[in-house]
């Protein structure tokens, strides 16, 4: 899950380090590429410090430029920790930490891609809402009916767009997949403006949005994994439309 998870944030990073003309910088992705090699093949491993630049550096074979900036490219998607005053050392490459990356990439969305992230999570969502239905606590169950009442009666749209990120939320947290926390967390920000315009547009869009959150509730009371994937499939659609 590790290596799975550290070659989709290389490849955020890539995208992050593509030049004008579109091309990777070579060196520089050599770079990224011979550190990453280090730490698949367990020479490196996590919380391991590197060596001093200038013996990697002559160690791979590269400037010591270059390596530095594989090193700032690796410190962004959280496979480096680079502590001042203490050197350069591998994370915990734990999954959740990694795909704190694909957040840095979602910021820079277009509005004529939301569509595309709601499909996304038209997929991991449900399915992490089914999940949450065998796991959920009757303690978190009832954390998750106190967030559907904090709004109060008559909630503006906003209040409700803000109740709706942090119930969902808990459910994904319920799930009990700490890896699915981080991607539908990032996916939240494109789909937040998606939102609000539905409940501003759609003159029963805050009561339509009530029930479905009410309506998945009590189907992981029930523990229906199929009838909490399904709410949570129409609920995550009706956005779309």
């Amino acid at each position: 899950m590790r290596r799975q998870t550290s070659d989709v944030c290389l490849r955020v990073l890539r995208r992050c380090l593509r030049t004008r003309e579109g091309s990777v910088t070579a060196v520089t992705d050599e770079a990224i590429e011979k550190i990453k090699g280090m730490i698949v093949s367990g020479e490196l491993r996590p919380g391991d410090g590197l060596p001093k630049e200038s013996e990697l550096a002559a160690e791979l074979g590269l400037s010591r430029n270059s390596l530095r900036e594989a090193v700032r490219a690796l410190s962004l998607t959280r496979i480096l920790d680079v502590r001042q005053g203490d050197g350069t050392y591998v994370t915990s490459l734990d999954p959740q930490l990694l795909l704190e990356a694909l957040s840095f990439v979602v910021d820079f969305h277009r509005d004529d891609t939301v569509l595309e992230f709601l499909a996304v999570r038209r997929i991991l969502e449900p399915a992490a809402t089914a999940m949450a239905s065998a796991l959920t606590t009757e303690a978190e169950l009832d954390a998750l009916s106190g967030q559907l009442d904090a709004p109060g009666p008559d909630p503006s749209v906003e209040e409700l767009v803000a109740c709706d990120l942090e119930f969902h939320r808990g459910i994904v947290r319920a799930s009990g997949n700490s890896v699915l926390c981080s991607p539908l967390d990032g996916l939240s920000g494109p789909t937040t403006r998606a939102r609000i315009w539905r409940g501003l547009t759609q003159e029963d869009a805050v009561s339509r949005t009530l029930t479905e959150h009410r309506a998945i509730l009590a189907a992981l009371r029930d523990r229906d994994a199929e009838a909490a994937r399904s709410w949570a499939t129409v609920h995550i659609a009706s956005v779309e439309h």
